[in-house]
């Protein structure tokens, strides 16, 4: 299936030719002209979008909050916009490139179409920005943020090699619980902690967050580290170099490492927001005698 987002300039194409070549990414110039506009729309809606709405759509909350949480605030808000649109844009390739469905283990490995491309490099715009962000902020954001980006954007970089670019893409659905994360980061900043919004709202990021992450993440790695050895124990004429799959397999992993630390700091916050204090209950009783 073809890129179906417009034709790259050639000015672009031509201007990325170097890098390309200096780091084999053979198909990084057709997906130029996504990968730059998506990371300076990013920084516009983190700069002037998300302070101008949220300004309006929480006038009691957003000004009074510290630098360091609108900070927080205006990278949630873009990570919304961005998990709703590659969200999207991923199911549709997926379910829409027929290309891609009869892909063999070689193809899955070496292959490459330009809508899984075209995502891939939505994506990379995404996580380049996000590596920015986080590295500028990273007193905020944390050392587990920066290399939950840094692992994301070398996933997605190596896809232009092209280099097991069918499974880039189904990487990105680990963005499905992303709303709900937002959503229930978002709650909490307008005082509606522990409220029953908050409640459903917690309920859909654990199994949206567990089921896209953990379960659907596990199975997609498992069948990528096998279709990755049956290419090393079959090189041909497209051997896979050790490093290659070793920065690969390094990063995959150590997004999965990370999802399943998420995922208990998550139960246990979900509980803490629904949890009565000890005591609590006795103290209310001694009150009513």
């Amino acid at each position: 299936m073809r890129d179906p987002f417009l034709r790259p300039p050639a000015l672009l194409v031509r201007a990325a030719q170097p890098l390309a070549q200096s780091l084999a990414l053979k198909t990084l110039p057709l997906h130029v002209h996504e990968i730059l506009p998506a990371f300076c729309i990013y920084e516009f809606i983190n700069r002037i979008v998300s302070p101008y709405v949220s300004a309006r759509l929480a006038p009691q909350t957003y000004p009074q909050l510290s630098q360091k949480t609108k900070i927080n605030w205006n990278v949630h808000f873009v990570s919304m916009v961005q998990s709703c649109f590659i969200n999207t844009l991923a199911l549709w390739v997926i379910c829409a490139d027929r290309e891609r469905m009869q892909m063999t283990w070689k193809e899955r490995v070496w292959g490459y179409t330009g809508a899984g491309g075209m995502v891939q490099g939505f994506a990379a715009g995404y996580f380049a920005w996000d590596l920015l962000a986080s590295s500028l902020d990273i007193d905020v954001h944390g050392w587990g943020a920066l290399a939950h980006a840094a692992s994301a954007l070398t996933v997605s970089m190596m896809g232009f090699r092209p280099f097991v670019n069918y499974y880039g893409l189904n990487f990105i659905l680990y963005e499905l619980s992303t709303p709900f994360l937002n959503i229930h980061w978002w709650l909490d900043k307008v005082g509606m902690t522990g409220s029953t919004f908050q409640l459903v709202n917690g309920i859909a990021l654990l199994t949206t967050f567990g089921g896209s992450r953990l379960v659907w993440g596990t199975y997609q790695n498992y069948r990528m580290y096998t279709d990755i050895w049956r290419a090393i124990q079959n090189p041909g004429e497209l051997p896979v170099p050790s490093w290659l799959a070793i920065a690969y397999l390094a990063s995959t992993t150590a997004l999965s490492g990370l999802n399943f630390y998420w995922f208990g700091k998550m139960v246990q916050t979900v509980a803490n927001r629904f949890e009565k204090p000890n005591g609590t209950q006795g103290k209310t009783k001694k009150k009513k005698q």
